[in-house]
């Protein structure tokens, strides 16, 4: 019964997500297990890549293999790994499993099998249960049965994510590129999904592009990641950090300098232009620049050359260029802090990086990544959060964004151990240790998102009106699966209006 369900989802027009997801719950309940884990290695981690059974913070885990000797044992065998309840090695989701949520015990009965694709090694799939002498011989001769259908799902949602990269490939009409998988932007909410299937579309442009977001939502990931789905992947990706450049050096860091062209310049430089040429140059922070610096940026770009300080010649450069700022550039336009000219050259594709209050519950997926980091660097045997923690952290509404979110975790590691944890329990994290400087809602009370908003910063009469426009299309997307002529429905106003709107406020 079971091959019959695994061989339909095979043939079956399902999203590779979708697919995997079933077939892991499919999997569970066909060993009345607690939990089934099917992760993807990435050189030397394992990424979860379909789970059931964990805690959400259990997909943001990159468990380093070389310190889970249980996931090492299993990678290293072709055949199904079961250790027994009083087996000594630590297991990995110690604490993870959605029924340890008021009683954080550890696993008793583990079983594990690595997969293959094309003969290389994939990853591997893990069965958990809290019950004693749930997986017995039997269970183990079944599992390597099932991986054969398990590598089956595998290979096609490979052959499919490889057939939508050759379409892509095909309408930019560049059969020589061949885009890396990105990997480093956690979540699953659709706000980050949207914004990734936009950025992949126009990574294969060269387009210049913008990237506008409040400080620590991570736009040197996105950055990174454009550069990744691009045909210049191979060349270099060279980011200037502009809000760290002094005046005084910013242009021979930028164009670089001949030798004597000023006190200390002992020996020619190339700048960071001639560095990326043929590859990508991320200005972060870019709204921080001079305004003399501005204006030999701005002729860069437009003529595809530099001119090194003191040098007469200048020099051609093939760079695509992407910017980030967390200002309001507009109005640094209107107040004279910002030139127009490179405001719109740079603008030539603005995205808007949404904050970590509207990813929902991409919050537990981060946080489940900080804190394995934390475990490893703590030596902790487990690291986890009460639900009441869960629910501070979505309750929560972090002007500070990811970066904010990783000190907290952090912070709360260390705290726990200060307070008398000690490294070989599984340590359960609680509201207190988090120390969250604005009050928390209670459980069930609904979050008033203009609240948020005003506790984050200051705004205008329009800037206020602005956010309440985004809120209310997101939502309203949300809600419509993202096909834009029902959510114009769902606000009542006109699909072309809504579209033009969304464009004005960043959303598209």
């Amino acid at each position: 019964m079971l091959d019959e369900t695994l061989l339909a989802d095979l043939i079956a027009d399902l999203p590779s997500a979708v697919r995997l997801q079933r077939l892991v719950r499919t999997l569970r309940e066909e060993f009345c297990c607690g939990a089934v884990c099917l992760l993807r290695l990435d050189e030397d981690a394992l990424m979860p890549v379909a789970v059931d059974g964990l805690v959400r913070e259990g997909l943001g885990r990159r468990f380093k293999v070389s310190h889970h000797p249980r996931l090492a044992t299993i990678l290293a065998s072709r055949r199904t790994t079961r250790f027994p309840p009083d087996a000594d090695l630590p297991d990995p989701y110690d604490g993870l499993v959605e029924q340890q949520l008021d009683q954080p015990l550890h696993v008793h009965d583990c079983m594990g099998i690595s997969l293959y694709v094309e003969g290389e090694p994939w990853g591997v799939l893990t069965l958990d249960a809290l019950v004693a002498g749930t997986f017995d011989t039997a269970a183990c001769l079944v599992l390597e049965r099932y991986a054969l259908l398990v590598e089956a799902a595998v290979r096609v949602s490979r052959l499919e994510q490889d057939l939508r990269a050759l379409r892509m490939i095909r309408q930019e009409g560049d059969l020589r590129f061949s885009p890396p998988e990105a990997r480093d932007i956690l979540g699953h909410s659709t706000v980050l999904q949207r914004l990734l299937h936009e950025l992949d579309v126009v990574a294969a442009s060269d387009l210049t592009v913008l990237l506008v977001g409040e400080t620590g939502v991570g736009k040197e990931l996105f950055a990174r990641r454009l550069h990744q789905c691009s045909s210049r992947y191979k060349a270099p990706l060279v980011q200037v950090n502009c809000a760290a450049l002094p005046e005084s050096l910013a242009e021979s860091e930028l164009f670089g300098h001949v030798k004597g062209a000023f006190s200390g310049a002992v020996s020619a430089r190339a700048g960071r232009f001639e560095a990326a040429d043929g590859g990508t140059l991320f200005l972060d922070e870019v709204g921080e620049l001079p305004l003399s610096i501005q204006a030999k940026l701005l002729r860069a770009l437009q003529e595809g050359e530099v001119q090194r300080l003191g040098e007469d010649t200048p020099r051609r450069v093939d760079v695509r260029i992407i910017a980030a700022t967390n200002r309001r550039l507009a109005e640094s336009v209107r107040e004279g802090g910002f030139r127009a000219d490179l405001y719109h050259r740079l603008s030539n594709y603005p995205v808007a990086i949404p904050p970590l209050r509207e990813r929902g519950g991409d919050v537990l997926v981060l946080a489940g990544h900080f804190l394995e980091i934390n475990r490893m660097r703590l030596g902790v045997r487990s690291l986890r959060l009460s639900q009441e923690a869960e629910e501070a952290l979505l309750s929560y509404a972090w002007p500070g964004n990811v970066r904010e979110l990783e000190h907290v975790i952090s912070r709360a590691a260390i705290k726990a151990l200060s307070q008398g944890e000690h490294r070989d329990d599984i340590i359960t994290l609680v509201p207190e240790w988090l120390d969250l400087p604005h009050p928390i809602r209670q459980r069930g009370d609904k979050v008033d998102k203009a609240q948020v908003s005003r506790e984050i910063a200051p705004q205008s009469l329009r800037e206020r009106v602005e956010e309440s426009q985004r809120y209310a299309i997101r939502d309203a997307l949300e809600a419509c699966n993202g096909v834009w002529a029902e959510a114009a429905r769902y606000l009542s106003v006109d699909p072309s209006n809504l579209h033009k709107l969304a464009q004005r406020l960043g959303l598209k």
